[in-house]
């Protein structure tokens, strides 16, 4: 058994016990501290539902309405000068909005295109450069009750558009033939 399978075979359950000795030390009711954590997470998970169901409902209309398909043929003729693929668009755009949308999107063009096509290599540096940022603020934001996102969400979808067309150019760079 190689060292790294040894260590993540006993680091959660090394922690649990260490999380328990220090617990014991301080005298604290460790189980019934557990069972309070547990209720809070049922509490926060209720209370983030409306925003989820609201971001998944959103994300299902653009889909299926056909918005997002008259949006990449209206911006087709830039990107084909840019030598960007349309077929990325729909992943560019998802992917701020959700990560399970976007990895399905990865899912399909890598499927449709292959693993080792130019647009498959091009999601898949997509998918690791770029971040859920809607997502987070809709639940970390909802958790604590912000309302108010101000200057989160412009920097968090300016690191989104970074990293999009940083995953252009590199994977071009790297990539092309």
């Amino acid at each position: 058994m190689g060292v790294i399978t040894l260590m993540s075979v006993w680091v959660i359950p090394l922690f649990i016990l260490f999380v328990l000795v220090v617990a014991m030390k301080k005298k604290l009711p460790a189980y019934e501290l557990f069972v309070e954590g547990g209720k809070e997470g049922i509490d926060m998970a209720f209370s983030l539902l409306p925003f989820l169901v609201g971001m998944l409902v959103s994300i299902t209309i653009l889909r299926s309405s056909g918005a997002l398909d008259a949006f990449i043929q209206l911006i087709s003729p830039v990107l084909t000068f840019l030598r960007v693929p349309p077929e990325i668009v729909p992943l560019a755009l998802i992917r701020p909005i959700s990560g399970t949308a976007a990895l399905g999107l990865t899912a399909e063009l890598t499927q449709t295109y292959g693993p080792d096509s130019f647009i498959g290599r091009l999601a898949a540096t997509m998918q690791g450069s770029t971040d859920t940022t809607l997502y987070i603020l809709t639940v970390y934001f909802g958790a604590v009750g912000i309302t108010r996102m101000r200057y989160a969400l412009k920097v968090g979808l300016l690191a989104d558009l970074i990293g999009i067309i940083m995953a252009i150019v590199i994977t071009t760079i790297v990539f092309s033939s």
